[in-house]
Parts: structure tokens; sequence; C-alpha cells
């Protein structure tokens, strides 16, 4: 796709959308996976919170106990992550009772850090282990004392959290690839979506394509009722264009037609006559009905529905051309050489490319010192269209800048001391505008002309 494309406009908005909205509900999923996690961890240490509590109550007048670790094994093994201390709130900060996991270290617990407590009366954190773990920390405070005597105490236990984030890592990950699937199926539905959605349009472009090469007069079928009101206006520009054209084509051909007859008229009386005067008026009728051939054919040429569809061997046409003006400049030993690779061929009619390239080449030998060279460059691909290169060059004197744009023009003629009528380079201009191609002339690198005529290739 191009840069400035519809389609790739509509799958970068969409992509953009896309992403956002995942990555949004990918943030939002993570964070309520992680909670839920926490909320679930958290609920397991509470519960064993409460077992401990429970074994450490005094039993009648006797004083708290050391609870056993037999509900969790963990809390037997020595730095395995599973800890709990027991802590009297009035007589410093060194635990009365710890679990046998934590093998004589300690670990800071939410009160020690600031932490208040929770509805449920509840402190919870995180705290660094006596292995360097990061726990999941909660403590309560519990009043064991009797009667009208005040003893609390601080209960917390505590768990390593390597567990819980490597879940959390492993739901971010699967969370994180479905998403990442669910977006690139997203965007594949969107592309096959776009495509589904434009063809009608790539379908018209297709047409115009087909209208311009003369192969349809109009759009037809029926599309999307989106752009039916633009195949509609469509239809209705190109109808009214041809109509113009076909007025205007009209017009020329009458005033061309009602011009020879009074011209043919002069040119007899004319030649009856003796003296200058009227080989001049000869000479110029003469030019004029050229004028006036050329008009006709024009005409002739645009009238055409359907444009010449015919394929030209380039190559065995120009070799047949050079051969004819060597024999009509032999007198003056020119040298024309022809270079053209094999398998160039011109996408119309032969007689049109004759015309075109005999203009040319008949152009450059009139003015040539002693060489013309005749040079055809292999067909590109432009913007779509296969075309070719025809170049002449001669060793003549040569055109000025200023005057090589109406030297193309119809009629005129630069030098009066040489035969023709002017006619030439118009015809060869007109003729490849009409097969969408183009002349042009240059500096030679040896000071004379170089004339570029672009054409369609086969």
């Amino acid at each position: 796709m191009k840069g400035n494309s519809l389609a790739l406009r509509l799958l970068i908005s969409s992509a953009a959308w896309i992403v956002t909205i995942l990555s949004i509900t990918a943030a939002i999923l993570i964070s309520l996976c992680n909670n839920i996690l926490e909320a679930s961890f958290d609920a397991r240490l509470n519960q064993y919170l409460e077992n401990i509590i429970a074994r450490t109550a005094p039993q009648g007048t006797h004083d708290i106990r050391r609870p056993d670790d037999d509900g969790e094994p963990l809390f037997s093994k020595p730095l395995s992550g599973a800890y709990w201390q027991i802590r009297p709130q009035d007589t410093g900060s060194e635990p009365m009772f710890k679990s046998a996991s934590l093998v004589g270290e300690i670990y800071k617990t939410p009160s020690e850090l600031g932490i208040k407590p929770d509805e449920r009366q509840v402190r919870q954190t995180y705290a660094e282990g006596p292995d360097g773990q990061l726990l999941r920390v909660l403590e309560r405070d519990i009043d064991f004392g009797q009667e009208n005597e005040s003893r609390i105490f601080s209960i917390s236990v505590a768990f390593d959290t390597a567990d819980v984030d490597a879940e959390a890592r492993y739901l971010t990950n699967t969370i994180v690839l479905t998403l990442a699937l669910l977006g690139g199926g997203l965007l594949l539905a969107t592309f096959f979506q776009v495509r589904f959605g434009l063809s009608p349009l790539q379908d018209m472009g297709r047409k115009l394509a087909a209208i311009r090469a003369g192969e349809e007069t109009k759009l037809t079928g029926t599309p999307p009722a989106e752009i039916q009101p633009l195949q509609e206006e469509l239809n209705a520009l190109i109808e009214a264009n041809q109509n113009v054209v076909e007025r205007a084509r009209t017009h020329v051909g009458n005033l061309a037609h009602a011009l020879k007859t009074p011209l043919s008229v002069i040119m007899n009386e004319a030649a009856s006559q003796e003296g200058e005067f009227a080989g001049k008026v000869s000479q110029q009728a003469t030019i004029m009905r050229q004028q006036i051939s050329h008009y006709l054919d024009r005409a002739r040429i645009a009238a055409q529905i359907r444009p010449a569809v015919g394929v030209t061997d380039v190559g065995a046409q120009l070799t047949a051309i050079s051969r004819a003006l060597k024999k009509i400049y032999e007198a003056r030993a020119l040298t024309l050489e022809v270079e053209c690779p094999g398998g160039v061929r011109f996408f119309g009619e032969k007689q049109d490319f004759d015309e075109m390239a005999g203009n040319l080449m008949d152009n450059a030998c009139k003015w040539a010192r002693s060489s013309v060279v005749v040079r055809v460059e292999q067909p590109a691909v432009a913007r779509g269209e296969r075309t070719f290169r025809l170049i002449i060059e001669d060793d003549g004197p040569g055109l000025p800048e200023t005057f090589r744009q109406s030297a193309v023009k119809r009629g005129r003629r630069l030098d009066e001391s040489v035969p023709g009528s002017g006619l030439g380079l118009s015809i060869v201009a007109d003729l490849s505008h009409l097969y969408r191609g183009s002349l042009s002339l240059e500096e030679a690198d040896g000071g004379g002309l170089r004339a570029c005529l672009k054409l369609p290739a086969a």
C-alpha cells in the first residue's frame, strides 16, 4: 500500500484503537488478577493467624502457651519462608515466642513499620525476611489478660511471596499473550475488512482505466449505495466531456471542409497566373491546405472511440524508415545509426508510429551535418504504465532553448530556407499526446538537437 492510502489510514487508525483498548484491558485484568491473588494469599495467612491465636490462648489460670508447629510443617523447617512471632507489647521488641523456622532470626512486623490496622483490626504489609525473601506479613493485637488485667500480645504470621509472584507472572504472561493473539487476529480481520470494504472503489478505478483506454464508455454495474452517487456523477461528467469534445470536433471538421472548396479555387486561379505574386499565393495556399488536412487528420484520430490497440515492432519500423531516409539523403552521405534492443514494441498503430518516428528522423536528417543517431531505451514502468523512450540526436546547429517550445507549435517554421510546412513536430506532439505520451526537445551532447519521444510499450 502506498503511503498516501485510504486503506493504510484505516488500518493505522484501527491498529491504534486496538492497541489502546487491549493495553487498557490488559492493565485492568492484570491488576484484578494481582488483587485476587493477594486477597487469596491474605485469606490463607489470616487462617494461619487465627489458628496460632487459638493455640496460644491461655487455659484457665495458666499463662499463654507456645503454639506447636504441627499445623504447618514449614513452620519447623529452617528459613522455609513460613514464620510466626508472638511479641508482648509492653516488654520491649524481642519476641516472646517464634517459629522454629526463624532459627534465631526475626522479621519486622507491620506495627514496627507504622502500619495502621484495617477494619478487621489486622495489620498487613510486605517486609524483608531473614533469608532475604520478600514476606507478606499479617499481624493482630490480642488481649490475653484475665479479669481486670490487660495483657496485649502482637501475634504475626509471615509467608514468602515467591510462589504468589510466580503465579502472578504466569497470569500476566498468559493475559498478554492472549490479548496479543486477539489483537493480531483483530488486525488481520480489519485488514480483510478494509480490503473488502474498499474493493468497490478499486473496481471503479479499474473501470475508469478501461474508459481512459477506450475499452468502455461509462461506468457500469451496481456499486454499494454509499458510492452510487459518485458513479452517477462520474458518468455524467464523462458524458458531458464527450459531448463538448464531439461538438468541438464537429465545428473543426465543418470549418476545415468549408475552407477546402474556396481554397481550391484560389489555388487554381493562382496556378493559372504567372508572376511572383501568383507564386507566393500558391505557396501560402498550399501551406493552408496542409494545415487543413492536419486538422482533419487530428479530428479523425480523436474521433476514434476505441484507441488503437495494435502492436508495432519498433526495431523493424525504425530500420525501414532509416533505409528510406538513407536513399533520400544519399547525396549528403549522412551516417544514420539505429540502436534498438530486441523485443521493444509500441502499443499502437504502425501508421502512427511511422508518422511520429519518420517526422523526427526526417527533421534530424535535414539539419544534421554528418550523422544522426536513433536510440531506443528499454521499457520501464512508471505510475502503473509501461513506456519506452525513442531518442533521436543529430550533430546539426541545434536549437536555442527559447525556441524549443515554439518549435512544436502548429505551422511554426524557424527557418524558411528549409523546405516544409512547419507541421512535422506539431503532428508528432499531437499524436504522442493522444497516446498519453510526450515529446521533448533537448540539447544533444555534440551540440545538436535531441528529440525525446515517450510512448506506451506493449
